[in-house]
């Protein structure tokens, strides 16, 4: 699978993960996005996205939703914290949506 972004080909695997991490770009996670049915990015989308980026560059894995959910609290409070809420965003998730749109790693046992 691929995408093309400003005239660049960009390699995904047959499921949409980002194959080179190196390659992420805004505009590539709203190809990303478009391919997993989320129309358009608002600004609680890309929270949520640099949030999942953040940590990962921080801990060089993806969150657990439990421990994503208590970084969302910490940063934007409980409202905007639970899986109810990052499901209403991202249609599969944070492990499978959420993670593949903000270009991290397919994390194990996720297809």
């Amino acid at each position: 699978m691929q995408a093309v972004v400003d005239g660049k080909v960009i390699e995904l695997s047959e499921a949409g993960w980002l194959e080179n991490l190196d390659q992420w770009s805004e505009a590539l996670a709203e190809e990303i996005a478009k391919n997993e049915n989320i129309a358009e990015l608002t600004q609680e989308h890309w929270d949520i996205i640099h949030a999942a980026r953040e940590y990962f560059q921080d801990n060089g894995v993806v969150a657990e939703p439990r421990a994503f959910s208590k970084i969302m609290k910490a940063k934007f409070g409980a409202e905007r914290s639970d899986q109810k809420y990052i499901y209403s965003l991202f249609p599969t998730g944070l492990i499978k949506c959420a993670n593949k749109v903000a270009g991290l790693p397919r994390p194990k046992g996720c297809s």
